[in-house]
């Protein structure tokens, strides 16, 4: 039996030791979308500062493809030691699994470290338009079924999640209109092509005067529009943001994921990353790894049902 003991000691101790020391060399961060994206220029922004507080070399590597489903497949594969992290999207890591026969990982593969930033989506209609607030919309689209057209960013992504949300909680129906990413989205409202469309907090911010928001889809006012009124101000509880990490494969000892997620939280709530944020229309979080586990298990258990309704 000691000898078993013993045995079994021996095997552990260097994992033990490893953890304790990590990290050791370099580490590689991987971006799951192309150069030049916002996750590229995130990633950027944080690499000399990691860097500094770890004291290792941060690899950035790219896997885009597949609305960032090709780099979390691969990032699932790899050796769960904290030497191989990737960013991360909610809802992105969340919807694909639910509304794809195979998007190459599971949810629960995929250990949140840290969430750092939030942005938040509401409703935002052109400055003339007719739809002088959130009730003046409802009120029309329950009379007229569907004559609403609502742009959004793609299919099955926070702002499709949020447009089927939203009618079940109103009663009523409007044409969602997907585009390939924000920036079509954007266009299509300024240009009168949709009556509405889901922006984020950072994408009304360009527009100034052009747009007008009527609420936003979270449990407080947002910081860089105090005065907008919530989904849940007006009788409806919805809640929908893209949030922005990292994470690690499923197995990386906690212990490594403390270190690395002690640093992400640390660069994160520093006075001038804040800052920084704020100005471009983004919320800052620091958001640590068992929080974020809690917020996609919750997630999961709102989104699954409305997938299973509408996707297959």
């Amino acid at each position: 039996m000691k000898k078993s003991i013993t045995l079994l000691l021996g095997l552990l101790l260097p994992l033990i030791g490893n953890a304790a020391d990590y990290p050791e060399r370099d580490i590689t961060y991987q971006i799951t979308f192309s150069p030049g994206g916002g996750s590229d220029i995130r990633a950027r922004a944080q690499q000399p500062m990691l860097e500094e507080k770890l004291g290792v070399k941060m690899q950035i590597q790219y896997k885009p493809g597949g609305g960032g489903s090709l780099g979390w497949a691969n990032m699932v594969k790899q050796k769960p030691d904290g030497y191989f992290m990737s960013g991360i999207n909610i809802p992105h890591i969340i919807l694909q699994p639910l509304a794809r026969d195979n998007a190459g990982y599971e949810t629960e593969q995929i250990e949140p470290v840290v969430l750092f930033q939030q942005i938040p989506f509401g409703l935002t209609v052109l400055a003339d338009s007719p739809f002088q607030t959130l009730e003046d919309l409802v009120a029309y689209a329950k009379e007229n079924p569907g004559a609403v057209t609502v742009g959004g960013s793609g299919s099955w992504d926070a702002t499709h999640i949020a447009h089927l949300q939203f009618e079940k909680l109103a009663g009523i129906k409007m044409t969602y209109i997907p585009h390939k990413g924000g920036k079509p989205k954007q266009t299509a409202l300024l240009g009168g092509h949709t009556m509405a469309s889901w922006f984020g907090t950072s994408e009304w911010l360009p527009h100034g005067d052009k747009v007008r928001n009527l609420a936003v889809a979270t449990q407080e006012p947002v910081e860089t529009n105090p005065d907008l009124p919530t989904f849940k101000s007006k009788g409806y509880e919805l809640y929908s943001s893209v949030y922005h990490g990292v994470g690690v494969p499923q197995g990386t000892p906690p212990e490594v994921i403390g270190k690395l997620q002690d640093t992400f939280v640390e660069i994160a709530s520093s006075a001038d990353v804040r800052a920084q944020k704020l100005k471009s229309g983004i919320i800052p979080i620091a958001m640590p790894a068992a929080e974020a586990k809690a917020l996609i298990n919750d997630r999961v258990g709102a989104w699954a049902p409305i997938v299973k309704e509408f996707a297959k």
